[in-house]
This record gives structure tokens, sequence and C-alpha cells, in this order.
């Protein structure tokens, strides 16, 4: 049986693609383009959400997207009020979320040690160099 989702994760999730579409559509704050929601998460009693955010850009301009957002802040939650029917609409609070970027690093690390890997798999043993075959295995030791 599917897991139920609760009537405040289809609030804040309706919340999330209202003001996705609010932001890409209506917002005209050129400090606001290329952010992506990424979660809502809402208070139990709908008076606070919390509004997580990523950047295109990473950290660079975060402090302009984040008073931006802040200044649009009254005017997004109007027009969200226009387009969700709650008893009390939530006060948005908007937070970076650093989790995209933090994915990105450590795909690269992990990428990196793949490589590195790779390397020292395909470089040849440093004891085979000189092209004797006293170390092998298969050769049985002299005696004198």
């Amino acid at each position: 049986m599917p897991k139920e989702f609760s009537r405040g994760q289809r609030v804040a999730e309706q919340i999330r693609r209202e003001l996705a579409e609010l932001i890409r559509l209506e917002l005209k704050d050129p400090r606001v383009g290329f952010i992506t929601l990424t979660d809502v998460e809402i208070t139990p009693d709908y008076a606070h959400a919390k509004v997580y955010f990523t950047s295109m850009t990473g950290q660079e301009g975060l402090e302009e997207i984040q008073k931006g957002l802040r200044r649009a802040s009254s005017f997004l939650r109007r027009e969200l009020g226009r387009r969700i029917r709650i008893h009390t609409l939530p006060e948005l609070h908007f937070h970076y979320d650093p989790s995209v970027e933090t994915g990105n690093r450590i795909s690269a690390l992990i990428d990196k040690a793949i490589e590195a890997d790779r390397q020292l798999a395909d470089a040849p043993d440093e004891g085979a160099e000189d092209g004797s075959d006293a170390a092998s295995p298969e050769s049985p030791p002299t005696t004198p």
C-alpha cells in the first residue's frame, strides 16, 4: 500500500510549486533569476514556511538573491493567497540549500578517486621495469 502524505506535506508541496511558478513568471527582480526551489517546510499551524532554494551561480551573489527574495516575500505571499485557499497563509522565510553544491563536490571527489585508482591499476609494477623474472611467482627459487 502506498504511503499516505499528511495534509501539511501536500500543502508544502503545493506552496513550492506555486512559488516556483510565481518566481519564474511574475517576479521581475533581476537579483532573483536562476534559482530553483528545492523544498518547503511548513509549521503545523501553517504560520511559517521555510522555503529552501539553490542557485545556478552557487554561492556567488547569494546575499543579493536573499535580499531580492526578502523584498519580494510580501508580493509572493499575496499572490500565493490568491492561488491557494488555506485558512492561514504562512509567512515565507527563504534559506539557501547547499545540498546540490555539496553533492556536486562529492561527485567530483568520487570521480577523482576512481581516476586515481585507474591510473594505479594501469601503471606497470615498479619491480618489473628491469625485465628480470627474479620476483616472478611462476619461477621456482634457485638454490646454490
